[in-house]
């Protein structure tokens, strides 16, 4: 049975931006931060242990980019709702932007939502979200602190019942010169490491660097983590703790290659 999707106004909902003065040129991104199904939506028709699982968020990403901010003195914006609501990583007219399915999972509460839901949803999570990271971006730009786009998220070790080896994935969008210094950099955290996997810009992955990184010309890339390496408070912290040196080292090469 599909779940009722109700037309009650909801939001806007706001993205959360931490250490909004952080000295690092790094501006840390997480879209899939929460797994928040606030009303009018409710659970969609999903069961507790769906709303915990990786479909709904990407578990371990926001305690890591807090752990990242922490150690770079990086400011950090994240999305509030779960990307089940809206993907904040997808445009409108992309079907992920409010999944039907999502890996082996029906999602009743989107199977047949109308058009004015989707503008609803859209106006409620997705524009607020695209305006706050565009308004920060721009007003670092308008300050001469150029930023530098890092996306934190986070894939399962098994997909569609196949298991991943890599640990470490490394996207680019058009620009791969942060990428490329990243992996160069990436054997001193001791992780699987691979350049655009477990996902690549052709999976459609990489809206908000398309968006808001591509456009200025500001260096950029999306980390991926495998979740189970970032599955409680202390592993978050030791990821943080493999990770941040290795974004500063990062920086570094690519300032003096461009």
């Amino acid at each position: 049975m599909r779940a009722e999707v109700r037309s009650d106004k909801a939001g806007p909902f706001l993205p959360v931006i931490e250490n909004a003065t952080g000295q690092s040129p790094v501006l840390l991104v997480c879209e899939h931060a929460s797994n928040a199904l606030p009303a009018p939506w409710g659970n969609l028709g999903l069961s507790p242990d769906q709303t915990r699982a990786h479909i709904a968020w990407d578990p371990g990403a926001l305690g890591l980019a807090r752990g990242l901010a922490q150690r770079l003195d990086a400011t950090l914006i994240h999305a509030p709702v779960s990307r089940l609501i809206y993907d904040c990583n997808r445009a409108p007219d992309m079907p992920g932007a409010m999944p039907i399915r999502s890996e082996v999972h029906d999602i009743p509460g989107n199977a047949a939502i109308s058009a004015a839901e989707r503008l609803a949803r859209t106006q409620a999570v997705y524009l607020p979200w695209a305006n706050g990271l565009h308004n920060l971006i721009a007003a670092r730009i308008a300050q001469g602190r150029r930023p530098v786009i890092v996306t934190i998220h986070s894939f399962t070790p098994i997909y569609h019942g196949r298991p991943r080896a890599v640990e470490f994935g490394i996207i680019h969008d058009a620009d791969p010169t942060l990428a490329r210094s990243i992996l160069a950099a990436s054997p001193q955290t001791g992780l699987n490491a691979q350049l655009n996997e477990p996902y690549s810009a052709a999976d459609d992955v990489t809206h908000t660097l398309r968006l808001h990184a591509t456009p200025y010309g500001l260096q950029n890339a999306m980390l991926e983590i495998r979740n189970d390496l970032i599955a409680d408070p202390q592993a978050e912290a030791a990821m943080a703790d493999r990770l941040a040196p290795v974004l500063a080292a990062a920086l570094h090469a690519a300032k003096a290659a461009a």
